[in-house]
């Protein structure tokens, strides 16, 4: 007789989204993790009373309603509006692309101004068939977007120049003729007051946990205590790196605390010149319309990802995703192991997509 039901490797929001849901329908779960804390990425730490998002900024946002009121059960979401500023040598922008960005490029005050502005550049470049990310962004935008506010970033981003980067990551900008500073276009948008760390606890309240355990380490050990494995962690690690690694892209955080109240008036702002070493500064209190005397801020740096570093974004190109497509072949022959989240699945997923997909899996296992 096995010792639980379910053993759940990762304690990020996707396993433990599995394991509410799991425990609320009866079953014994025991969710462990390697790191000393759960939530995964979207761990905060308290510092100063300021809730730092360790590992990058997490706003959740979604049109699902079923989603939204999932998370809200648990805890309630705030009225925060991601709103980017972009900083390009010194100049600031609004973001997305709007009409406040076009009056600040250009001066313009009508739509019509700025969509005359952009459709005058675009048709000078001339491209028509865009074989590359710089090529496909002019002919969407036009050359002085591209060059202050897209270029030196997505570069940062890559560790790739714009003209070595696929067309298909900029399928296409949003671009807005009205004055709306709202990054995301989703009805529903917000940040756990008190945290993400609310969200993730209220989610495993009733579950049993280890943390600081090692699921390879100690892989025989603990897959015998369980009737099922659900496994979100990296796909080629599951299966010993057999077809090769996967490739990702990492991020490093530099975090400040400062003795002063407000750094840079804005939760974050990008640095889209390609002089600064970092893509963007995060100033962590404005997601919580914190008043603390001090501030806590974040410099950002992207990264190549390396064995051992965190990994943050699939490359999704041709190579990697023929290699992904091996271990999802070996993974669909696994008996009573249950493969979820976007480590174990190589794709980038955000905070509400990975509540659906967690809540879709259950659905699927449970009927």
């Amino acid at each position: 007789m096995k010792q639980y039901d379910y053993l759940i490797v990762g304690a990020g929001l996707w396993g433990s989204v599995f394991a509410h849901e799991a425990t609320k329908r009866g079953k014994k779960c025991l969710v462990i993790d390697r790191r000393k804390h759960t939530g995964g990425n979207v761990y905060c730490e308290n510092v100063e009373g300021i809730n730092v998002h360790k590992y990058g900024a997490h706003i959740f946002h979604t049109n699902d309603k079923d989603v939204w009121d999932y998370v809200n059960s648990f805890v309630e979401f705030n009225r925060y509006t991601n709103s980017p500023v972009a900083n390009y040598n010194g100049e600031l922008y609004n973001l997305p692309f709007n009409m406040n960005t076009f009056y600040q490029l250009w001066k313009v005050r009508t739509p019509e101004e700025a969509k005359a502005k952009i459709r005058e550049q675009v048709e000078e470049a001339g491209i028509t068939d865009p074989l590359n990310l710089e090529e496909q962004a002019i002919s969407l935008v036009g050359t002085d977007i591209y060059h202050k506010l897209i270029k030196a970033y997505t570069e940062k981003q890559w560790g790739r120049k714009a003209t070595e980067l696929p067309a298909f990551i900029i399928k296409r900008l949003p671009v807005r003729f009205t004055f709306d500073n709202n990054y995301f276009n989703d009805k529903y948008q917000g940040i756990p007051i008190g945290g993400y760390n609310k969200l993730t606890e209220g989610l495993l309240k009733d579950v049993e946990i280890r943390l600081d355990v090692d699921f390879f380490k100690e892989r025989e050990e603990l897959t015998n205590l369980a009737e099922t494995v659900v496994y979100t962690g990296p796909i080629d690690e599951y299966f010993d790196f057999q077809f090769g690694q996967l490739e990702y892209r990492s991020l490093r955080f530099d975090n400040q605390l400062l003795d002063q109240e407000n750094y840079q008036g804005n939760a974050v702002v990008n640095y889209t010149d390609g002089e600064t070493p970092y893509t963007r500064i995060i100033e962590h209190k404005h997601f919580e319309f914190g008043t603390q005397p001090k501030t806590v801020i974040t410099h950002e740096y992207p990264q190549e990802w390396v064995k051992g570093a965190e990994p943050y974004y699939p490359v999704n190109d041709d190579k990697n995703t023929a290699v992904f497509n091996q271990y999802k072949s070996l993974a669909s022959q696994e008996e009573n192991v249950i493969f979820g989240g976007r480590l174990a699945e190589y794709r980038y997923y955000d905070m509400h997509q990975v509540v659906a997909s967690a809540l879709k899996k259950v659905k699927v296992h449970f009927g």
